[in-house]
């Protein structure tokens, strides 16, 4: 039975060029990507130890050796922090010997307080399963029509896998989906994220699946959205971590100036509508 950081090494052994390397073609291979052969030799390592860390037959790698196979695949500084986060829980360090704690779904005082003062922004509280915790009047009037929000207990990672609309209303749905599946893995424990494949992987089906297990590490772009006003929303994302609380506070920020303009347009309710005053 294959483990994450085995996952990882061989998604990207597979996607990895030996040109790139600066490796001669050896022609036509078995498999895509590079050999086993040419990754151990720039490693330092052997085939056997290489087979074994993809196979997941041996878990428990050296820093330096798991310094060694970044170096060898060249991956960039996001990609060694996941490499180096799999070898931590694929070692069993995670908790190993007590009850993973469930995600919190609670979000404190202060930082409602905070999503208040963002008001009329856009902006929300989630968790790395995706739920969404709280969320600012902004928030709810770019994801208006989209169905998110028409769940008791919203959840993003759900929507994107398994809502009809979701792959209309992200233009770029393929990598919203691998930030969605990405971030499971940065989970409270990996218990909690197991329990949420299971959950979800039944009604998700494969697109989830191979995502999960691809381990690709996503470039946060700008949030392209197709909202159902008929115009296109382009927003920038930026995240602060509540590490206590193993949450983030996401704020959106047009990218430009057709979307700012958009943006105010749905702040102001259609004439004839009433709006009540307190």
């Amino acid at each position: 039975m294959g483990t994450p950081l085995g996952d990882f090494i061989r998604a990207k052994r597979d996607s990895t060029q030996p040109e790139s390397l600066g490796l001669p073609d050896h022609g036509r291979r078995r498999s895509p990507g590079l050999r086993r052969s040419d990754l151990a030799v720039r490693a330092g390592i052997s085939v056997e130890y290489l087979t074994r860390l993809e196979q997941g037959r041996d878990r428990n790698p050296s820093v330096a050796v798991v310094n060694a196979l970044a170096d060898a695949l060249s991956l960039d500084p996001s990609e060694r922090n996941h490499l180096r986060y799999l070898a931590k829980i694929t070692g069993g360090e995670c908790s190993a010997h007590s009850q993973p704690a469930p995600p919190r779904h609670d979000v404190r005082p202060s930082v409602r307080e905070t999503l208040r003062l963002l008001e009329p922004g856009i902006a929300m509280v989630t968790n790395r399963l995706g739920d969404v915790l709280d969320r600012t009047s902004g928030y709810e009037l770019v994801m208006d029509g989209s169905g998110l929000l028409d769940a008791a207990a919203p959840n993003l990672t759900r929507y994107v896998f398994t809502h009809p609309r979701a792959r209309t209303f992200f233009a770029d749905w393929g990598d919203v989906a691998d930030e969605q599946a990405f971030d499971l893995w940065l989970g409270p424990s990996v218990e909690i994220s197991e329990w949420f494949t299971a959950e979800l992987a039944p009604v998700a089906g494969p697109d989830f699946t191979q995502r999960l297990n691809r381990h690709v590490v996503p470039q946060r772009g700008v949030l392209r959205l197709n909202h159902p006003s008929g115009c296109e929303l382009r927003l920038l994302r930026e995240t602060l971590e509540l590490s206590a609380d193993g949450q983030q506070l996401v704020v959106f920020l047009p990218a430009d100036d057709r979307t700012a303009e958009v943006v105010d347009r749905l702040r102001v309710p259609p004439q004839g509508v009433l709006r009540a005053i307190s």
